[in-house]
Order: C-alpha cells, then sequence, then structure tokens
C-alpha cells in the first residue's frame, strides 16, 4: 500500500507548517512607552533599595544616633530607649502582654463575644494610647513653640528651684513629674520650663482628640485617657501601657488631681495613674521611680471663665458661654495690642520644682507593700502616697500679685481702700506666709511694685472698681472670680 508523502499537497493530513523551500519571517513585539517607563522606574527602585539604600539608611541612622547622644549629655534626664522604639512594636507588645490577654479572654467569656472581636477591640484602644514620640517634632518645634506661647502670653519666671536635689536623682530612676493643675497651658508652660532638663510624656485627657492636634501631641511623646472610662478592658490596656513605660524608665508627668480646679483650689488626688505606676513596685528589683513636685501659679488663667462657669450661673444667674466669634475677637485683639507694643500680657506665670520624692525612700519611711494581692490594702497605700504629692506641690506653690491682692480685697469686704493701704496689707500678707515657708515671688524684687501689678491686672478686668477718689474695693459681681484666684494660695494660710 503506497503512502503520501508529507510534504504533498491537497491530502486530508496537508502541511501545517510553511511549504517547502519557504523562510519562517519573525515579526518585532511592540511594548507601550508608558510600560517601559514603569519598568525602568522599578528597576531604579530595586537598585536604589538593594545598593544605596542601606549605606544611606546607616548615615541617616548614625546622625539620628549622634544626636540622641548629645541631647542625653544636654538633659538632666535622658532619653530611654522605650522612646525610641517603633510605634507598632509597643502596640503588639501591648496587646500581646499576658494580662491584656487574660482581660480579653475574660471579657469575652463574660459577654459571649467572640474573642476575635474583643482582641480587636483591645487593638484599637493600644493604638489610641499608645504615642508616636519624635525627637524633632519635641525638640525641633514643640519646645520653641511652648516657648513661644508662654512667653506671648505671659511674664514667665522660675520659682523655687532645689537645684541640688534634682542633680542628686538616680540616673536609671523614673522620674515622674507631679503638679497641680490650673489651666490647659500647664502642659505648654513645664514643657518650656523642663526643656532643659529632660522630654516630657504627658496623660492628655480626650479633649485634645481633634484631627491633627492629636497627631502633634502623639509626636510630642503624650498618650490620651479616657479619665471616666468605666470599661474594664480599656483600664487595663491603659493600665499596663503605663506600668510599661514606667518600668522602662520612661520620664512623665501626671496631674494627681485627674482634672482641672474649677474653685481655684488644689483638688484631692485620683489615684488612678499613680496606682498604674506604684503596683508591683518592689526595690530589690524594680527600677526606682522618683516623683518631682511642681507648683504652677498664674496671675490670670486663660479659661477661668470657662471654669467658674457652672458656679458662676447657680450663684448670679450669668450665663458664660464660648462663641467662636467672640473667640476670634480675643485672639486677634491681642496680637494686635502687642505689636503695637500695649499689650500687658496676662500678667505672671510661675513655675517650682520641689524636692524630689524617692518611692523606695517613702515606702521604707510608711511601711508600704505595692506588692500585696490585697486590693484595699494596696489602694489604701497609694491612697497615702496621693495625698503626700498632694500636699508636697502645694507647698510649692507660688502666690503671685494677683491672688494676694484678691485674698486682701475679699477680706475687706466693701469697704474701700487706698493704693497705701492695699500695700500696707499685702505687706502683711507676705509676711505671714514667708514665715510659714511659703514660696512668694515678688516681681523685680519690688514689693510695691508686686503689688501695683497685682492691682492693675485687677482693675483692668473690671475684678476691682475704683471711685473718683481713688479708693478701691472687689466688684461685687465679680467675687466669685476673686475667690478663684485667692483661692489658689489659700491651702498655704491655713
Amino acid at each position: 500500500m503506497l503512502c503520501r508523502p508529507a510534504g504533498g499537497g491537497g491530502g486530508q493530513f496537508g502541511p501545517i507548517g510553511p511549504q517547502h523551500g519557504q523562510v519562517r519571517r519573525v515579526t518585532g513585539i511592540t511594548i507601550p512607552l508608558w510600560m517601559v517607563v514603569l519598568l525602568v522606574v522599578f528597576a531604579a527602585i530595586g537598585i536604589v533599595d538593594r545598593v544605596f539604600a542601606p549605606s544611606v539608611r546607616w548615615f541617616f541612622r548614625r546622625r539620628f544616633n549622634q544626636a540622641i547622644d548629645e541631647l542625653n549629655q544636654r538633659l538632666d534626664m535622658r532619653i530611654q530607649p522605650f522612646r525610641l522604639t517603633r510605634r507598632q512594636t509597643h502596640i503588639d507588645r501591648l496587646i500581646y502582654d499576658p494580662k491584656v490577654v487574660e482581660a480579653v479572654d475574660a471579657e469575652a467569656r463574660a459577654s459571649g463575644t467572640p474573642r476575635a472581636v474583643v482582641m480587636k477591640r483591645a487593638e484599637r484602644y493600644a493604638r489610641e494610647i499608645v504615642p508616636a514620640f519624635s525627637i524633632n517634632t519635641y525638640f525641633g518645634f514643640g519646645t520653641r513653640a511652648a516657648r513661644w506661647l508662654s512667653e506671648f502670653v505671659y511674664r514667665v519666671r522660675l520659682g523655687y528651684v532645689d537645684d541640688e536635689a534634682l542633680k542628686t536623682i538616680d540616673p536609671e530612676a523614673t522620674v515622674v513629674f507631679v503638679m497641680n493643675h490650673r489651666s490647659n497651658m500647664d502642659y505648654v508652660l513645664v514643657t518650656y520650663m523642663a526643656s532643659s532638663r529632660a522630654s516630657l510624656s504627658y496623660a492628655v485627657g480626650e479633649w485634645a482628640r481633634v484631627w491633627l492636634l492629636q497627631n502633634l501631641i502623639r509626636s510630642m511623646g503624650a498618650y490620651f485617657i479616657r479619665r471616666d472610662s468605666g470599661d474594664e478592658l480599656y483600664r487595663k490596656v491603659l493600665g499596663r501601657y503605663v506600668t510599661m513605660a514606667t518600668r522602662e524608665g520612661v520620664t512623665q508627668a501626671v496631674f494627681p488631681e485627674g482634672g482641672l480646679t474649677r474653685d481655684g483650689k488644689i483638688r484631692e488626688p485620683r489615684l488612678g495613674l499613680l496606682s498604674y505606676m506604684v503596683a508591683g513596685f518592689d526595690p530589690k528589683s524594680s527600677r526606682d521611680i522618683v516623683f518631682v513636685p511642681v507648683g504652677l501659679n498664674y496671675d490670670r488663667v486663660i479659661e477661668d471663665r470657662i471654669l467658674t462657669a457652672k458656679a458662676e450661673k447657680e450663684v448670679s444667674g450669668r450665663d458664660f458661654r464660648v462663641r467662636p466669634a467672640a473667640t476670634l475677637g480675643f485672639v486677634w485683639n491681642l496680637i494686635k495690642l502687642r505689636v503695637q507694643g500695649r499689650l500687658y500680657r496676662f500678667g505672671y506665670a510661675c513655675v517650682s520644682f520641689g524636692r524630689p520624692v524617692s518611692l523606695a525612700d517613702w515606702r521604707r519611711r510608711r511601711r508600704i507593700d505595692f506588692t500585696t494581692a490585697d486590693r484595699e490594702k494596696l489602694f489604701a497605700g497609694v491612697q497615702k502616697l496621693g495625698d503626700d504629692l498632694i500636699e508636697a506641690i502645694g507647698a510649692i506653690v507660688p502666690a503671685l500679685p494677683v491672688a494676694l491682692a484678691s485674698h486682701v480685697f475679699l477680706e475687706s469686704g466693701e469697704r474701700w481702700m487706698s493704693e497705701f493701704e492695699l500695700k500696707s496689707a499685702v505687706f502683711g500678707l507676705i509676711k505671714r506666709l514667708e514665715s510659714d515657708g511659703a514660696h512668694v515671688h515678688i516681681p523685680r524684687a519690688d514689693r510695691d511694685y508686686a503689688v501695683s501689678a497685682g492691682l492693675r491686672m485687677l482693675t483692668l478686668r473690671h475684678l476691682v472698681v475704683t471711685n473718683d477718689e481713688w479708693l478701691y474695693r472687689a466688684n461685687p459681681d465679680e467675687r466669685l472670680l476673686l475667690t478663684y484666684y485667692a483661692n489658689s494660695i489659700a491651702h498655704l494660710l491655713k
């Protein structure tokens, strides 16, 4: 049987390739220009990442470490490695902390919620709390802005400070600045006044959780807290972060009162943050905690009308409300007066730093055991610590001209006084305070000027009225605000 050759034509199984004797032509592949550009860009990125980036990263890391070393040589309290660790690392470490995991499991069992959902909530709390400290933001912008704003609004003065005692603080100890809380300017003022000593990590309330502002505050090393939260899981996450930061030596600044004073008096301590810091403290195995009392006072608190608004409405029926237009007008007027050189500013703002309190020494004197599992005993010990710290803070709150004059005017009642009588009464009050060991700030070391400065501030704000005979007395409609300022030194007169 004959078979047809493969090269033959016309058959059922004809050729599928080129005919015999023909040459196959290969055509080119066309690539769009945008794809070529994209490939070149990706190739360049790969080369930079693998060849140049390691040396660049090494260069900047070296510069960064040099900057840290220089800062630590300049600061009395060095920046701990904990604050330089990536934020995500802290978040992961916090949510997988054994006690947080235990709290997540307990919450899931009690509520019947899937564990993954509760864990996600714990992660959200951790992201809300953990700061994102930036050295450039803190020292390059934050401290300079704090200085400018403080000196724009006030005549800032350093009151009492025990330098020798501050220099004896153990470099390995965790330092916690504890202060009275009179104004939201406290954060700014203390950041400025302590900038040569340390970088501070503040506990900031929810009022600051505003878009953009919260990012700036986080980069300054502050962490946000919900002061009155009843969520046990949230409190556990917050407590573990504070404990973690304290044990790692982070320098912190807290307000034991827990919030702004609304009557001018120093409030009773709230013990939440203190209990997180000291629970489980054992001087044999724990880093010592040193509390530095800080006393602040102002001739004028920016938000005094807001703080006393509720009491004012109850007493006189007057309702003070913050209006955006009025606020902007007020700020614009301040700027205009400053440019014109006619701004007296808001008087004096003074900060005093007291003698440090070592927790190890205090515990030994008070015979308090912070490692006890008995919650009542632990709470009682924290309560004693809080009371002692509040007393130490109150002892160094500086008496300023407005507070001194306010006290005298309130004591005089409805009686009209000459400036000479006012000065005589204030001089007597200063003598009484100094004999009791209180710290009185006398501007320019001139008592006559101090009284005149206080009187000028009170008359400009119409808290004190005058008559045609140049006699003075308290404005009956402003006695509440006068009491607010007099109360800043009321504890010194007991």
